[in-house]
C-alpha cells in the first residue's frame, strides 16, 4: 500500500473509531439513566432523610438536564474519573485495575490454548474433507458452540473437581497462598514466577486450568470452523493446483502456500475472539468464583452499584474496540491489497 493510501486508510479508521467511541460513551451514559435503579438511593440508603437525598442528587448533578449531565460525564471521563464504587468505596478505576488483570490472565491462556488446538484441527479437517476425521472435528466444534458455557463449566466442576478430584475447585488461589505473592503485574502466574514462589505458581496454574479450558473449548470451536472454511477456499485456488503440478511436497503446499494465504484473515478472527473472551467471561468467572472483571460487574449489578457497572461496561467496550482496531491495522499491514 502506498503512503497516501496508508494516510487515507488511517484517517478513515480513526474517524470510525471516534464515532464508535462516542456512541459507546453515549449508550453507556443512557443505560445509567434508564435503569430502574436510583443511584442516589444506592448511595445513601432507602431510609435516608429527604433533604439528604436531595443534597446528594444535587452533588451528583442528577437534577440537571440530560445534555448537561452527559457533558459532565464526558468531562469526568477525560480526566480518568469513572466515579466511586458504592460497594468497595474505592474509585471504579482502581477497582478495574485490580480485577481486570485476572480476566486478562484467564482470557489469554484460553485464547492460546484455543489457537494451538483449533488452527491445526481446522487445517486437518479441511485437508481431509469428507473423511471420518473431518466429521469428528465438525461434531466437536458443533458441540462446543451449541452447549451453553455455563453448562460446560458446571459439568467440568462436577467431573474434574467433585468426582475425579483432579482440579482444586473454584477461586484463583488457595487460602494458604493468598498474600504470599506481591502483586506487581496483577497476573498471578507471572507475579509468582517473578517472585520465584514455585508453590504459589503451581497452585495458580492448577486453579487456572479448568476455567481456561472451558473458555478455550468454546473459542476453539469457532476458530476451528473458521480455519477449516478459509482452508477449503484456499485449497481450491488455482495457485494451489499450480504448486501441486510443480511437484511440491503436500506439507509445503498446505502450510506454506494455502495456510500462508489465510494467515492474515485468521489474525482478525483471533483478535476478535480474544476480545470476546475478555468481555464474555462473566458467566465463567461467576461459576468458578474467579475474581475478575466479569464477577466484579455481576456483583456490582446485584448491589445496584451503577458507577461500577457503567465503568466496567465502558472499559470492556473500549477494550473490544482497541483490539478490533489493532486487528484491522495489522490486517492492512500484512496484506497490501487491503485498502
Amino acid at each position: 500500500m502506498s503512503r497516501s493510501g496508508w494516510v487515507r486508510s488511517l484517517g478513515a479508521t480513526s474517524s470510525s473509531v471516534l464515532v464508535t467511541l462516542f456512541g459507546l460513551i453515549l449508550i453507556t451514559f443512557l443505560i445509567g439513566r434508564v435503569m430502574p435503579i436510583d443511584p442516589v438511593i444506592a448511595i445513601v440508603g432507602d431510609h435516608a432523610p429527604p433533604d439528604v437525598i436531595e443534597r446528594v442528587r444535587v452533588e451528583l448533578a442528577l437534577d440537571r438536564p440530560l445534555p448537561v449531565q452527559f457533558w459532565i460525564y464526558v468531562r469526568n471521563l477525560l480526566h480518568g474519573d469513572l466515579g466511586r464504587s458504592v460497594m468497595t468505596s474505592n474509585t471504579v478505576l482502581a477497582d478495574i485495575g485490580h480485577f481486570f488483570p485476572a480476566t486478562m490472565e484467564l482470557a489469554t491462556v484460553a485464547i492460546l490454548g484455543a489457537t494451538l488446538v483449533g488452527v491445526p484441527l481446522g487445517v486437518l479437517a479441511a485437508v481431509r474433507q469428507g473423511h471420518r476425521i473431518d466429521h469428528i472435528v465438525r461434531v466437536v466444534c458443533l458441540t462446543g458452540q451449541s452447549v451453553p458455557i455455563f453448562l460446560l463449566g458446571l459439568l467440568a466442576l462436577l467431573v474434574f473437581y467433585a468426582t475425579l478430584g483432579w482440579a482444586p475447585g473454584t477461586g484463583r488461589q488457595d487460602v494458604i497462598y493468598q498474600g504470599d505473592v506481591a502483586p506487581m503485574t496483577g497476573l498471578l502466574t507471572v507475579d509468582a514466577l517473578i517472585a520465584g514462589n514455585w508453590d504459589a505458581l503451581w497452585d495458580a496454574l492448577a486453579h487456572l486450568v479448568l476455567p481456561a479450558s472451558v473458555l478455550a473449548y468454546f473459542s476453539m470451536a469457532y476458530i476451528t470452523r473458521m480455519t477449516r472454511s478459509f482452508m477449503l477456499e484456499a485449497l481450491h485456488g488455482e495457485y494451489i493446483i499450480t504448486a501441486r503440478a510443480k511437484g511440491l511436497s503436500p506439507l509445503r503446499v498446505i502450510w506454506r502456500h494455502a495456510f500462508g494465504n489465510i494467515a492474515v484473515r485468521l489474525v482478525t478472527v483471533l483478535a476478535l475472539t480474544y476480545a470476546g473472551l475478555l468481555e464474555g467471561a462473566v458467566v465463567t468467572e461467576t461459576i468458578f468464583s474467579w475474581p475478575g472483571l466479569g464477577q466484579y460487574l455481576t456483583v456490582s449489578l446485584l448491589n445496584a452499584d451503577m458507577n461500577a457497572v457503567l465503568g466496567a461496561t465502558l472499559i470492556i467496550g473500549m477494550t473490544y474496540l482497541a483490539l478490533n482496531l489493532g486487528a484491522d491495522l495489522l490486517y492492512r499491514l500484512l496484506d497490501p491489497r487491503a485498502q
